[in-house]
Formats: C-alpha cells, structure tokens, sequence
C-alpha cells in the first residue's frame, strides 16, 4: 500500500469510522466500529427529532453536562481511533521518507479530529458557567418553599402573556444604590410572541403604590420627599429601587426589596403582573455591543456627551462601538429625558436585528463574558427553558413600543387612568396578526387622576398639562409604534 493509500484510508476512517479497519482486514473490529457509529448517527437524530423543546432543553444542567462529558469522551475516542487506523494500515512497510510524511500527516489528522469536540465542550463549558452566574434558583425566603419546577406540558400556568421588567441601572463609583434609569417592560404573548414594550420615563412623579403594600402606607399620597439640598428630587419613578433598598424598615426589617417593589409598582402602574426582571447595567451593555461586533444606527443629528460636552456622535448611517452607542442612548445633553428614551429604542431594535445566530456563534465567548458581567436577574433558572423558544418567537413577531411621554403623558401630573387604559389597548391590539400601524402619540386630554391631591408644581419637568382637544376624553387613541419607528429621522424630540 502507498503512502498516498495510507493517507486516504485514514481520512476515510476519520469520517466513518471502521473503514481503515475494514481495508487492514479487520474485519470484525470494523464492522463493530461502523455499527456503532451508525448507532450514535441514529440516535442523535431520533433525539433531535423527538425532543420537545429541544433548544430550551439544552439549558438545562443535566442536558450541558452530558454534552459536555459526551463531546470530551468523543473527541478522546475520535483520537484513539485516528492513531489505531494508523497502526492497523502498517506504515511500517512503506520506505522511510513515506513512513516519515504519513506520521507527521496522521499526528495533525488526529489532532484536527479533535478540535470540534473540544470547540463544543468549551461552548458548553462556556455556556453552563454563563447560565449558572446570572439565572439561579431563588433560596427559600423565611421558611418559603423554592421555586417550583414549571409543569412541562403547561410552563406557564395557564397565562397568556408574560411581562419582563428591562431594566437599565447606571451603576457607578460616586452613586449609591441602584438608579433604574432605563425602565421596560416587555408583554409577550406566549402562543404568538407579539410583544408590545412600554417605556416609563425615569422622570414621573407622584408615583402610585399598590394599596396595601408598605410602600403604599407610608405614602398614601404617592412618592413624595423633601427636595434635596442642590434642589434635585430623590422621589421620582428611578429612585424607587433605590428608596426601599434604604429602607428596610419599611418592610418589617426584610433588606433588598428593591426590585421586587419596583417590579410591583410598575405593574400597578399598567395595570398587569409583572413576572421578573432583568436589570442591565448600562455601561456593561457597552461590552455586549462591542461583541457583537458594533451596532449599525443612524445618528438623526449630532449627540453631545461628556461632563464638559467635550465629547461627539456624529450624524450619519454607520457602525458604532459600544461606548459610542451608549452615548447615543444616554446622552441628555442639548436634550431631554423623552428623546433619549427614543434613542435607547432604537440602540434595543438594532441589537434586536442584527445579533443574528451567525454573529453570536462566531463571537460567542467574547458574548458570554460580556452578558455574565451585565445582567442581574430573578428569573429562575428552570424558566429559561420555556424562555428560550419564546424569545425565539419575539425575534419573528410584531413588536411595538409605547413611551408614555409627553404629549401622550404629562410626567409631572400623570393621569393614571389613562395609562392603564393605554397599557390595556395596546396589549389588546398586539393579539391581532397584522403588523402594528408606525404611529406617534398626539396630545390627548388629560384626565384628573382620581386621587384627591391638588395639583403641585412640577419637580423635573417644565410642560404644562396638555389641553384637551374635543376628543373623547375615554379614547388613549393608539400611541403604539414599531421598535424601530422614528429611528433615524430627523426629529429634535420624540
């Protein structure tokens, strides 16, 4: 046999294993190899094909360690078999320089076998570490029972929508507390994955508690402190984590009722449940564009950043980096609260849109880090698998967005009622098929909100009420838009 037969043999045993053996005159031993090949092709495939859910299924514990124990036994066996084929063909018989070039070539062909079943055991590795760091199962709480593991053929207890609270945190070494100043809450349908995401400003005063609630007995009136000694407010709908996290008391003694309090006061505030929360910081979203690669937004008119304006996103179509697209989504500067609320919609569209499965394949363990380090959650880790083919979903369906900004909401005399109402409309309308109608919210009257409180000036915002227009003062009208409407057009505020 030639050198060039050895060779050839040995790639043909790479792929289907038992025919170098079969070629040598093993006759018994390859048909044992090929068999259990065949064995292992077959059963992958009736497990794809007969595992429900089987995306979600593999973020599960049990699913990623026998992957990952499975991928490293294969890829050591895969080894074994390259050098043994080479050993069976006997090489020994073919001249010096023959023997020289087919060992050097089988040693990088077993090696190169190797690669793939180390690259899936290091994603897995990868993965399960990821999913481990930011989706854990709650601990009891006082004698609380555990999460209870969701029932697989109803995961989501008969409910029809699920509501995520989105989060944006600004952490930093000269604050204390965490500032939710980006605030979302996403309404999935879970049969058709419609979405509607609302945005509440960071700037709405007079926030309303669930009555009942601690948060709500001391302050029956709505949230509503003393000014601070600059003249800023510490009371408006960012600074609630914040409060009862500083607080204590306030809940009998219990420490970190921060977010489940927001979760509760932002879910009185619409009108629904809200499930979990996901609160990102900003700064680490950065980190999550820059490995993706960058983001491609059309800056509508130059952003000013920077303590001393000194910094600049210029306009124009183009890929910006991660520091470049958070200044976009955060500047205030030569702005205010509502455009930047716009431009964070259209930073969340982007990622949206183009973090195709390609991109986060190839870029996958710069992602992986970078998620781990941005997100903090309470959703339990058994649920991410129900989540999964859910998000995959919202990637195909009809997402709108409605901001409760002015004119649609006056934050400074917010009309609670008329929130709900708009809330209500705008989850209704997203049941339907038919893509949502790209629309921006025109005034509408203001209704007094049924609360007893006289009017006061305002905190943080300078728009008066908005004037009543003849329309029915029933009618929120339809203030629902498309994530990505308005994204790019040369609008001063939206």
């Amino acid at each position: 046999m030639s050198a060039g037969a050895v060779l050839g043999w040995l790639v043909l045993g790479a792929l289907a294993p038992g025919a170098a053996h079969l070629r040598a005159g093993w006759r018994k031993t390859g048909l044992v190899l090929l068999s259990c090949y065949a064995a292992l092709l077959l059963g992958l495939l009736a497990l794809g094909l007969l595992t429900d859910n089987l995306l979600g299924s593999l973020t599960e514990n049990s699913w990623l360690t026998a992957i990952l124990v499975g991928a490293s036994a294969l890829g050591v066996g895969w080894f074994a078999l390259i050098v043994h084929s080479f050993v069976v063909l006997r090489p020994g018989r073919l001249p010096q320089a023959g023997q020289i070039v087919t060992g050097t070539l089988a040693g990088l062909l077993a090696v190169v076998v190797v690669v793939p079943f180390g690259v899936v055991a290091q994603f897995v590795w990868t993965s399960q570490q990821t999913l481990d760091g930011i989706f854990q199962q709650p601990p009891a709480d006082d004698g609380a029972p555990e999460a209870a593991e969701p029932e697989p053929e109803n995961p989501w207890a008969g409910r029809r929508r699920v509501n995520i609270l989105l989060l944006g945190g600004d952490a930093d070494d000269d604050r204390v507390g965490v500032r939710t100043d980006s605030m979302n809450l996403a309404s999935v349908d879970v049969e058709t994955g419609n979405t509607v995401l609302f945005s509440l400003p960071r700037n709405l005063e007079d926030v309303r508690f669930r009555p009942g609630t601690p948060m709500a007995e001391r302050f029956p009136g709505g949230f509503r402190l003393p000014a601070d000694p600059g003249g800023g407010r510490s009371d408006l709908l960012n600074s609630v984590w914040e409060y009862a996290d500083s607080h204590p008391e306030i809940f009998g003694g219990k420490e970190h009722q921060g977010a489940q309090v927001l979760m509760d006061t932002i879910g009185y505030t619409l009108g629904v449940k809200v499930d979990w929360y996901a609160l990102v910081n900003m700064w680490g979203f950065a980190r999550l564009i820059d490995a993706i690669g960058g983001v491609t937004i059309t800056v509508e008119k130059d952003v000013v950043f920077g303590r001393y304006n000194e910094g600049l996103v210029k306009a124009g179509t183009r890929k910006l980096k991660g520091a470049d697209a958070m200044w976009y989504a955060r500047s205030r500067t030569y702005s205010d609260d509502y455009t930047r609320m716009r431009r964070q919609r259209c930073v969340l569209g982007a990622i949206l849109d183009q973090a195709d499965p390609a991109t986060v394949l190839t870029r996958f363990n710069k992602i992986a880090l970078a998620t781990k380090e941005l997100i903090r959650t309470d959703i339990p880790r058994p649920m991410l698998k129900h989540l999964v083919p859910l998000a995959l979903k919202v990637k195909n369906a009809k997402v709108s967005s409605v901001q409760f900004v002015p004119p649609l909401i006056n934050t400074g005399y917010p009309d609670w009622d008329k929130i709900r109402d708009v809330a209500d409309k705008a989850i209704r309308d997203s049941k339907n098929t038919k893509p949502a109608v790209a629309a921006s919210a025109t005034p509408s009257p203001e209704r007094p909100a049924k609360t007893g409180k006289a009017d006061k000036p305002s905190k943080e915002t300078t728009e008066p009420p908005a004037k009543k227009t003849g329309d029915d003062p029933g009618d929120p009208g339809d203030p629902a838009k498309g994530l990505t409407d308005g994204c790019g057009s040369s609008l001063a505020n939206s």
